[in-house]
């Protein structure tokens, strides 16, 4: 179930999702498809918009839909897309209908929480809540990615299940990132942290991550994904020496801000031969550096490109607002 390509904060999910394809529901995406003769076979997308006339108001009038014409006994996978007011309305109602409603989503194995676009509401914008009450209610669930940072919290959990957990921020909040490092997720494979910049709640540091680089808690990790960090070349030499590293078979410090440091860092710390993917993507290295790297991890798939201009007063992450 690891995510192999680079998932865009532009996806909203409208046409696949876990593997699945996606149904929209109330949307006027599919108003003129009937309902799918298995529920258990598509992606259920959840939205609420008092801008668009083809959804609900409010998303409470879209569950209440959902629940009274699928057969949600058999439903895999849910998308929540955007619902009334996201920039301003946190999605905790969201979390606890859900929670609330596990008797009725047995089967359920996948969850993404926020899945709109820029145009719908900026990714810093988006008001989250705590999720973790979808772990503690569904302790099947295999899958959950979250976008957007304000608001969110994740206070330490233990879940049998989780494969795969990712945020989508542009500012993740320092006690999110300890929450994940001081969880206990013994199936969790594919790890994903988008940390984002101060100025929308990313106030996270380089010891914040030491949970999660220890790896203790973590046995079946093979994907970790630190990226869009705006201390990149701090991060790359913590990443250097951490023990979770030998058992990864990706590794990703891409969309921030890591330059030489990061890079010499990386190359002088333990072997990283066994990697079979190194994610570099927007990063500030020099011309030599951008050919030291690949050229010191023969076997490597290396990835480099949106090399950034070193000559700008400023490093900036991908992602922010």
């Amino acid at each position: 179930m690891t995510i192999d390509a680079q998932p865009s904060h532009y996806d909203t999910y409208y046409k696949a999702y876990a593997g699945m394809p996606v149904f929209c529901g109330l949307s006027g995406e599919n108003e003129d498809e009937p309902l799918p003769e298995d529920a258990g076979a598509v992606a259920w997308k959840l939205e609420a918009s008092e801008f668009n006339d083809d959804l609900p108001a409010e998303i409470t009038e879209t569950f209440d839909w959902f629940f009274d014409n699928v057969d949600t006994a058999k439903v895999k996978a849910i998308v929540i897309g955007e619902w009334e007011s996201s920039y301003e309305t946190s999605n905790a109602p969201i979390i606890e209908r859900l929670a609330a409603s596990a008797d009725r989503l047995p089967e359920l194995r996948s969850v993404f929480v926020g899945a709109m676009s820029p145009e719908q509401s900026e990714i810093s914008w988006i008001q989250q809540s705590d999720v973790t009450p979808l772990l503690e209610a569904y302790p099947k669930l295999e899958r959950l990615e979250v976008r957007g940072g304000s608001g969110l919290a994740f206070p330490p959990v233990r879940h049998e299940s989780l494969r795969v957990l990712r945020f989508e921020t542009g500012g993740l909040p320092a006690e999110v990132v300890r929450g994940v490092g001081d969880s206990d997720l013994p199936a969790l494979e594919h790890l994903e942290l988008w940390f984002g910049v101060d100025e929308y709640g990313g106030d996270s540091t380089a010891a914040d991550v030491a949970g999660i680089l220890s790896g203790e808690r973590l046995p079946a990790l093979r994907y970790l994904g630190l990226q869009n960090c705006p201390y990149a070349d701090e991060l790359a030499a913590a990443v250097a020496a951490a023990p979770v590293v030998a058992r990864l078979e990706a590794l990703s410090l891409s969309m921030g801000s890591l330059g030489n440091d990061g890079a010499e860092a990386l190359l002088s710390g333990q072997p990283l031969n066994h990697l079979r993917r190194l994610d570099l993507h927007h990063n500030y290295l020099s011309d030599a550096m951008a050919e030291r790297v690949p050229a010191a991890l023969p076997g490597v798939e290396v990835r480099l490109d949106d090399r950034r201009s070193r000559e700008e007063d400023w490093r900036y992450v991908a992602v922010s607002e």
